[in-house]
């Protein structure tokens, strides 16, 4: 697809006004104090993943409403010390799949806890294996449409939750390091990386590519793809719902969780994505850190914002930069001793 979206020179200085909620801030804080009125881990099974050099556990824990979440922990094999641990989300539609296919972080060195998506998993990929139990009349029936009449009903309030219970998750989990966990995710893994990063203030660094979510009253103006066309089609039959449905989707925007993110953060785009837009992805970009954690809502100080970088694709799609990306996050967190024990930092 050709480029449709902005030429590069007015992206790079995009950042949109983007509304946000007067009770965003009580709304999330009041979830996620709901959410964490429990430990989070469940279960913490060994399973054989038929390979010698990492190890697998099958993981439950507390996600919204307590739900069960499955995901799977693994780790370099005969390797006790505390390790960095990467937190993934996945895309649109799949599931967290088997324990042996994604496998680069840990063969990098890190603990690694793969979340399954509730409800998803039908799409593409080996399957998930968390049931999502708040059906809501509010709404479509994909992923992205259910309980979107209204913001306590919407889906991704469960599933930023059950993001950020994942890093609590993995806290707790043997062999992990807290101090360096990492948020990984692309497309609408990436908006829930981006999500946790603008909820959990002490995360160690974001990896964050092409998010879905950002900017979305945006998205569904320029695009029809998947799975924002999923919202475009949902309001060609709901013709009055539009403006309930913009306010939901102001509760989960990218944008405003880029706002108060504060770890160091990689992101990457394609200019020519239709999918997740490269004008939504600069208008988290743009703004990253560049509101307070600590109450004031007014801009920080230029010198005051946390590191970020973006690496840009001219000529692809939402497939982005691929390996090639991936290589560049392994030495991006390698240059930012994201790896590095807290006594090899010290040396």
């Amino acid at each position: 697809m050709a480029p449709f979206d902005l030429p590069l020179d007015q992206l790079e200085r995009f950042a949109p006004a983007v509304p946000e909620p007067e009770d965003f801030d009580a709304f999330w804080g009041g979830t996620l104090k709901d959410a964490r009125g429990n430990a989070p881990l469940l279960d913490l099974r060994p399973v054989p993943n038929g390979l010698r050099l990492v190890e697998s556990w099958d993981v439950s824990f507390r996600g919204f409403a307590g739900d069960p979440i499955r995901a799977w922990y693994t780790r370099p094999a005969g390797v006790e010390a505390p390790l960095p641990a990467v937190v993934e989300f996945v895309g649109y539609g799949r599931g967290r799949g088997l324990p042996q296919e994604r496998l680069t972080w840990p063969v990098a060195g890190c603990a690694h806890l793969l979340m399954d998506c509730r409800g998803q998993g039908d799409q593409y990929g080996s399957g998930g294996e968390t049931p999502d139990p708040h059906a809501s009349p509010h709404g479509g029936h994909w992923p992205i449409t259910r309980g979107i009449l209204a913001p306590e009903h919407y889906y991704y309030r469960r599933l930023i939750t059950d993001a950020v219970r994942a890093v609590d998750a993995v806290r707790e989990l043997p062999g992990v390091d807290p101090a360096r966990v990492v948020a990984v995710g692309n497309s609408q893994g990436g908006g829930l990386a981006l999500a946790v990063a603008g909820l959990v203030p002490d995360l160690a660094a974001l990896i964050c590519t092409a998010p879905l979510l950002c900017h979305p009253r945006r998205a569904i103006d320029i695009t029809e793809a998947g799975p924002y066309g999923e919202i475009v089609t949902y309001l060609s039959v709901h013709r009055d719902a539009e403006q309930a449905v913009r306010r939901t989707l102001s509760y989960v925007d990218g944008v405003a969780f880029a706002r108060r993110a504060q770890a160091p953060a990689h992101f990457g785009v394609g200019l020519r994505d239709n999918i997740c837009p490269p004008s939504t992805v600069f208008a988290a970009f743009n703004q990253y850190g560049a509101r307070r954690r600590d109450g004031e809502h007014g801009e920080a100080p230029a010198d005051a914002l946390p590191e970020r970088t973006i690496h840009v694709y001219p000529f692809n799609h939402h497939e982005g930069g691929e390996a090639v990306h991936v290589e560049r996050q392994l030495h991006w967190l390698n240059a930012r001793g994201t790896f590095q024990s807290a006594r090899a930092a010290r040396r």
